[in-house]
């Protein structure tokens, strides 16, 4: 019994904040905190039915589409359309019960621009590393088979990623942030594919972003103090006149 008051503890501790922070946005603003996000998943359904629509397959390949052997300005034009371009081969209802929680929680979190700042910056890191591996060859450590090329990115996965990584940073939520990133580790491991290692491409550039935000705070903090220190002792309360 003395274990669940400890288990209460450290589930609080992991994602009491968030909670707390994703609660209040919605109960302040409603479904108006929730605009992008249902924005987001009405627009991948959508793209889902006419994709596999025979008319319709060509244009979203076109729009929304990104392969490594495409020229880079196409693959940059295409990059903001294919966060909402599920894969033909996966249930499409996975990817919008993903968008739906993940994006949902950012969008409250981070507000509406900086979440799509961060799925924007993870998606374009897959597609990015995707002609970096390629070009690498298949005997490195980092690089992808010519094959690879021809293969369309990982669609709002990546995105779905990179968001859940930054968010669990924002909110201390560390468990679960190394949780996330273990999964896709080991999903490389399981299955290497083009997929996976944008996965963890995305995460490589969110984890930096996070690294630089957490240097800034810490030197912003520093600054602020005066020079001769801040008048407590290390590890005691303030002293008092």
């Amino acid at each position: 019994m003395s274990r669940l008051p400890a288990l209460h503890r450290a589930v609080l501790r992991e994602w009491g904040p968030l909670f707390t922070t994703v609660r209040t946005g919605i109960t302040d603003r409603g479904v108006r905190a929730l605009a992008l996000t249902l924005t987001a998943v009405t627009l991948t359904a959508v793209v889902q039915v006419v994709q596999n629509q025979a008319w319709g397959y060509g244009p979203v390949q076109n729009l929304g589409a990104v392969r490594a052997e495409d020229p880079v300005w196409q693959a940059l034009l295409r990059t903001p359309l294919s966060l909402f371009v599920p894969a033909l081969d996966l249930p499409v209802w996975g990817a919008l019960a993903q968008i739906l929680l993940v994006f949902g929680i950012a969008e409250v979190c981070l507000g509406r621009w900086r979440m799509l700042a961060v799925a924007y910056l993870a998606t374009l890191a897959g597609t990015l590393y995707a002609r970096i591996g390629i070009a690498l060859g298949p005997d490195a450590v980092l690089g992808l088979p010519a094959s690879d090329a021809q293969v369309v990115d990982t669609g709002p996965s990546a995105a779905v990623v990179g968001l859940a990584v930054y968010v669990c940073h924002q909110q201390r939520a560390w468990f679960t942030g190394a949780l996330v990133i273990v999964a896709m580790v080991v999903e490389v491991l399981v299955k290497d594919n083009l997929a996976g290692r944008e996965h963890l491409a995305a995460i490589a550039a969110v984890l930096v972003v996070c690294g630089v935000r957490e240097w800034l705070g810490r030197r912003r903090a520093a600054q602020d103090l005066p020079a001769g220190g801040d008048g407590t002792r290390s590890g005691a309360p303030p002293m008092r006149s």
